[in-house]
């Protein structure tokens, strides 16, 4: 087995988090900023890279760390390995409200392609690399932009998306997805962007113009409250500028929005 084996246990219920046994020497990797606690004789170091390819030089490292740069995310993970004797247990957390998606890579044929700031950490040996998506209209229309990214390995690696979760596993069917809801897929699910028919759809539907088509043989996890929802009405109801707003949720306060143009 190429990454190391580690066991695993999730807690909670719309903020989840996973704690993850280490063996002695047995390491995980996660993003900068997701541990949330550890037990004493596990040491952590920030490495250029997943570690998944310890033999690929300077060169191999810098390389990497930008293609992780193309994503948005931080060119550096943090690598917690158990130093001590006996069985230690680290947990990890996701920024905001959703589920944490425990994902067996061997399960999934090696390879998961999902959005790119859904991973959270993996064993010692996944890679955690980019995708780019194969059609111009997908990666400019779709809620993933043109890179996703790309996990490989034989081992456990945890995604966390918003909201709830749905698995589906398609057998040659097509589904039409809002493009925020797409957590992750499998090999063998093509994804492509389609426009929504009809001018009345387009204006008045509430649903964007765009939606994501996926078909194919294979798993998509699929999410309820992406994150860019959520934070579009957290910012249309945040104060205004210069002091908060008056009356909110009274009648006041909606008269107050129609004067203000909302």
């Amino acid at each position: 087995m190429k990454c190391h084996e580690v066991d695993f246990e999730i807690f909670g219920d719309d903020m989840q988090v996973v704690e993850v046994e280490l063996d002695p020497e047995e390491t995980v990797v996660a993003e900068a900023g997701a541990m949330n606690w550890m037990e004493d004789g596990i040491a952590f170091d920030t490495k250029m890279g997943d570690g998944s390819r310890p033999d690929s030089g300077l060169l191999g490292k810098l390389f990497d760390a930008g293609k992780r740069a193309l994503t948005g995310e931080s060119i550096f993970m943090t690598h917690f390995t158990n130093q001590s004797p006996g069985k230690k247990r680290i947990a990890f957390g996701a920024p905001y409200p959703g589920k944490i998606i425990p994902v067996n890579m061997t399960d999934l044929g090696g390879e998961l392609l999902c959005q790119k700031d859904a991973f959270l950490c993996a064993a010692l040996g996944t890679e955690v690399s980019i995708a780019f998506t194969k059609r111009f209209g997908t990666g400019f229309f779709g809620g993933e932009g043109f890179i996703l990214q790309r996990l490989r390995g034989d081992g456990m690696a945890f995604v966390h998306a918003g909201g709830t979760i749905v698995k589906k596993e398609l057998n040659g069917e097509t589904i039409n997805i809002d493009t925020g809801c797409i957590v992750a897929f499998t090999r063998g699910i093509d994804y492509d962007i389609h426009m929504v028919s009809g001018l009345k759809s387009m204006f008045f539907g509430g649903e964007g113009l765009f939606l994501a088509t996926v078909r194919g043989k294979g798993t998509v996890y699929l999410q309820s409250l992406p994150f860019s929802r959520m934070a579009d009405r957290i910012i249309r109801h945040a104060p205004r500028a210069g002091g908060s707003r008056k009356g909110e949720g009274s009648v006041l306060g909606a008269l107050g929005n129609m004067l203000d143009g909302d």
